[in-house]
C-alpha cells in the first residue's frame, strides 16, 4: 500500500499527512519546470518550434499523471482536477477531455466507517433513526457520499417525508483538506513569483478563495441553509424544484434531504425514453443559471451533469412536463451589485456585438485594471464580433483555422499585455457559465448559446429601461463634451502638421519589427552558444584547459538570449 493510500484511510495529522503533501509539491515542482523549460527557456534560444511538437504530448502527460494523483489521493485534488476539467475556455483539450471524469471516479468509503461516522453525529444508531439505509452509495464525492433510505415511520411523520438521502462526510476529511490547502498555498506562492502568471492573476488570492468554497462544502450546515435561500428564489418558478431538508437529522458532517433523484440532465436515452426532447431542455437549464447570475446573485456553482436531474412532471402540463430539479448546494457563489451591474452590460453588449460597450462592462465588472489601454482592445473585440459573433460551437469548429491563427497573431500581445484580474468570486463566476456551456452543448451539439443570451439580455433591457435612459443621458453628456474640446483639439493637430512634430503610431507594426528584432538578437546569440559549445567539447580532447575555457564562455551569449527574451515580455 502506497503513503498516499494510507493517508486517505488514516488522515490523522503526521508522517503520512508530511508525505501526502511532499508528493503533491513535488508533482507541482517538477510540471512547473518542465513547463518553465519548454515555454520560456526554449522559445527565447529561438527554439519555438521544439516547444510547439511537444506541446501536444506534454500537455496530455501532465492531464494523465495529474488524473492518477488525483484519484490515488483523493481530499481537494478530485476538486482541483473537476475546476481544469471545466475550463474549456483557456484549458486545451488534452487537459480538459482526461480529466472530465473525475467526478465519477472516487472510490467509496466502506459503509461500516460511514455508520459509525453518522451514528456519533445524530446521538443514535441508524436503525433507530431510518427503517432502511443502502449501504452502496449512490454517488461517492472527494468530500462525502451519498447513500439512499428511509426514515423511520416516527421521523417520516415528523419530516412529512420518507424517501431521504443521507449525505455523509468521509471519516477525517478535514485534516486531509488542511494538508491539501497548505501545499496549493504553498504552490500558489511559487506561481505568484513567475511574471508572466503574477500580472494576469492573484494565485494566493484565488487559492484562499478556493479554501473558502472547500472549507464551505465540508460544512453540510451552511449546505442545508443554502439549500432552503435556493429554493426561496425559485418559489413559484414551474421550471425548477429543490429537495426539502430534513433538519432534525442535519448536522455539519450529516445532511438528511428528500430524495429527488431522477433522470440526470445529460443522459439523453434516458430523456427520449421519458418522451423529453433534450434540445429543448438545454435554453430552459441556460435561462435558469442566467437568472441566478444576473437577476438573484445567488447561483449554483458546480452545475455539473451530476447535480442536475430533469424531473417528469405530468404529461397534461400546460407549458412542460418536466422540470430542472438541483441538489448539492456545498459551492454556491455570491455576486455583489455592482459586479452584476457589470455583468448585466457585458451580457447586453454581447448580445448586441457592441466591442466598445464590452470593453467598458468588462472594466466595470473589475476583470481589467483601470490603467489598461482600451483602444486597441476595442479594435479587437469590434473585429472578433464581426467575425465570429453569434456561432456556436458546432459553427466554429468549421471556421477555417487559419482565421484563428491570423487574429492571434494580430491581437495575441495586446491581450497578453492588458492588466487583467479575477475580482472576488470570479473564479466561481467562470465556473458556473463553463460547466452551463459544458451542459447545454451536450444536450444539444447544434446549441448556439448567443440563442439564450440575445432574448435575456432584451429582457434585461425592458427590465432596467429606467437606466438604460441613464446610460443614454450620460453618452449625451460625453458626446458633449467630446464637441466643446473639439476646436482646441483640432487647433493643436494643425499647429503639429506645421511644425512636424506630428507623428503616426502602428501598434501591430511595432509590435511586429520589435519581435523580430528580439528573435534575430536571440538566433545571434543561440549560434555563438552553440558554436562555443561544440568548439570546447571538441577542442577538450585535446587540450582540456582551453576546451572547458570555451565551453565556460558559452554560457555569455546563453545568459544574452535570455535577457533578451526576459526584455521582450
Amino acid at each position: 500500500m502506497t503513503s498516499a493510500r494510507r493517508d486517505r484511510a488514516d488522515p490523522v495529522p503526521g508522517v503520512n499527512n508530511r508525505a501526502r503533501y511532499r508528493r503533491i509539491l513535488r508533482f507541482a515542482a517538477w510540471h512547473l519546470a518542465v513547463t518553465w523549460w519548454f515555454e520560456l527557456v526554449l522559445p527565447r534560444l529561438g527554439l519555438v518550434r521544439v516547444a510547439e511538437r511537444t506541446r501536444a504530448r506534454r500537455m496530455r502527460l501532465f492531464a494523465e499523471r495529474f488524473h492518477a494523483l488525483a484519484v490515488d489521493l483523493g481530499g481537494l485534488m478530485i476538486k482541483v482536477g473537476q475546476f481544469l476539467s471545466s475550463r474549456l475556455d483557456v484549458l486545451p483539450p488534452e487537459i480538459t477531455k482526461e480529466l472530465e471524469g473525475l467526478q465519477d471516479e472516487v472510490p467509496p468509503v466502506p459503509f461500516a466507517a460511514i455508520r459509525a461516522l453518522a451514528e456519533a453525529e445524530l446521538g443514535a444508531p441508524l436503525s433507530r433513526i431510518f427503517a432502511w439505509v443502502e449501504e452502496t452509495p449512490i454517488a461517492a464525492a472527494s468530500l462525502g457520499q451519498a447513500h439512499r433510505a428511509h426514515l423511520s415511520a416516527a421521523n417520516a411523520a415528523d419530516a412529512g417525508l420518507r424517501s431521504v438521502v443521507l449525505k455523509v462526510q468521509r471519516p477525517g476529511i478535514d485534516a486531509i483538506v488542511d494538508v491539501d490547502l497548505a501545499a496549493l498555498r504553498k504552490v500558489g506562492g511559487w506561481l505568484s513569483h513567475v511574471r508572466l502568471v503574477a500580472n494576469r492573476a492573484d494565485m494566493p488570492a484565488l487559492v484562499e478563495e478556493f479554501a473558502q468554497i472547500s472549507l464551505a462544502e465540508i460544512d453540510y450546515m451552511r449546505e442545508a441553509v443554502n439549500a432552503e435561500r435556493f429554493a426561496a428564489d425559485f418559489t413559484g418558478d414551474r421550471r425548477v424544484t429543490v429537495p426539502a431538508v430534513v433538519w432534525e437529522r442535519t448536522t455539519r458532517r450529516v445532511l438528511t434531504l428528500e430524495d429527488v433523484t431522477a433522470i440526470k440532465i445529460t443522459d439523453l436515452p434516458a430523456l427520449v425514453a421519458a418522451g423529453i426532447d433534450p434540445a429543448k431542455v438545454a435554453p430552459v437549464f441556460a435561462a435558469v443559471m442566467f437568472d441566478q447570475l444576473f437577476t438573484e446573485g445567488f447561483f449554483h456553482a458546480d452545475p455539473h451533469p451530476g447535480n442536475i436531474f430533469v424531473t417528469p412532471g405530468s404529461p397534461s402540463a400546460a407549458e412542460r412536463p418536466w422540470k430542472l430539479t438541483f441538489i448539492d448546494f456545498g459551492m454556491m457563489g455570491e455576486v455583489p451589485g455592482r459586479t452584476r451591474t457589470g455583468l448585466r452590460k457585458l451580457l447586453v453588449a454581447a448580445a448586441s456585438r457592441d466591442g466598445k460597450g464590452l470593453v467598458a462592462a468588462i472594466s466595470d465588472v473589475g476583470v481589467l485594471l483601470p490603467s489598461a489601454d482600451t483602444a486597441e482592445l476595442e479594435r479587437a473585440m469590434t473585429q472578433l464580433f464581426a467575425r465570429f459573433g453569434g456561432m456556436g460551437f458546432a459553427e466554429l469548429r468549421e471556421v477555417d483555422p487559419r482565421e484563428f491563427v491570423e487574429f492571434a497573431a494580430e491581437f495575441g500581445d495586446l491581450v497578453r499585455s492588458l492588466p487583467f484580474q479575477l475580482p472576488e468570486n470570479f473564479l466561481l463566476i467562470i465556473r458556473a457559465m463553463s460547466l452551463t456551456s459544458g451542459v447545454c452543448s451536450s444536450l444539444d451539439a447544434r446549441f448556439n448559446l448567443w440563442d439564450s443570451v440575445e432574448p435575456y439580455a432584451a429582457q434585461l433591457l425592458r427590465n432596467e429601461r429606467g437606466n438604460v435612459v441613464q446610460d443614454l443621458a450620460q453618452q449625451g453628456l460625453e458626446t458633449l463634451g467630446v464637441a466643446l474640446r473639439l476646436p482646441k483639439r483640432l487647433d493643436g493637430l494643425v499647429t503639429r502638421i506645421e511644425d512636424g512634430s506630428l507623428s503616426v503610431a502602428n501598434p501591430r507594426l511595432e509590435r511586429q519589427v520589435a519581435r523580430l528584432n528580439r528573435t534575430m538578437h536571440r538566433l545571434a546569440s543561440a549560434l555563438v552558444f552553440g558554436g562555443l559549445l561544440v568548439a570546447g567539447s571538441l577542442v577538450r580532447a585535446a587540450d582540456p584547459v582551453l576546451g572547458n575555457v570555451l565551453m565556460i564562455a558559452s554560457a555569455v551569449p546563453l545568459l544574452q538570449g535570455l535577457w533578451v527574451g526576459r526584455r521582450g515580455l
